[in-house]
């Protein structure tokens, strides 16, 4: 069945490839399976018809004859779970795998998406600055372990897989923070992951609906 994704109609991120749909479009492309994009501007994803689909009102959802998801992890999962590419078939690799998944969205994004958002809501605090010093304390304190679990290895646990995928699309949007400079390693992992062919398929395409939509 034919595979329909939601993504935004111009790009939030002057074309970065930091957008949720993106991370699916790269697993997707890993798999090898085809999905046609429907587009959506800001406002029309918060009417009812997509709210159907996102309760939230945001994207990307993921729409296969009468599956619909929402969330960008889970649409993610659901694909690695139904297409082999993206987690190994040993049962005990395969739930580490996912671990990583979860700890890419659980444990390191939520600083960064705080650190992220904090010149936009708080730049006018007096205690911005100091804020700000505490959630860079934090990222690198997450950073500090993900740095030292990958030593010298290409990928998290073995072959590349979601957990990757997933952890790889939460650190790009490090950088340009110059908080990753710090960690030579994960700085190479993150370009590891950009430079597969499925990566460089799903941003060229993500980048072609934006110039055509614009």
């Amino acid at each position: 069945m034919a595979i329909t994704l939601t993504a935004f109609a111009q790009s939030p991120d002057r074309g970065r490839g930091l957008a949720r749909d993106m991370g699916v479009r790269w697993a997707l492309e890993e798999v090898g399976q085809p999905y046609a994009v429907r587009l959506l501007s800001f406002a029309a994803m918060k009417e009812a018809p997509h709210r159907s689909l996102h309760p939230f009102g945001q994207i990307p959802t993921y729409e296969e004859g009468d599956l619909r998801l929402f969330e960008s992890g889970a649409i993610i999962l659901h694909i690695a779970q139904q297409h082999p590419g993206l987690l190994p078939d040993d049962e005990v690799a395969r739930g580490r795998a996912i671990s990583w998944l979860f700890a890419a969205l659980s444990t390191v994004e939520p600083p960064i998406l705080h650190r992220e958002s904090a010149p936009f809501t708080q730049r006018d605090k007096p205690w911005h600055a100091e804020r700000l010093q505490m959630m860079d304390d934090q990222i690198h304190h997450r950073l500090d372990a993900l740095s030292k679990h990958l030593g010298d290895a290409e990928w998290l646990d073995g072959a590349f897989s979601a957990g990757d995928l997933l952890m790889g699309t939460v650190l790009r949007r490090l950088t340009t923070s110059g908080l990753l400079t710090a960690y030579p390693n994960l700085c190479s992992y993150v370009a590891r992951g950009e430079a597969r062919p499925a990566f460089q398929h799903a941003f060229a395409d993500q980048l072609a609906v934006f110039a055509q939509s614009s």
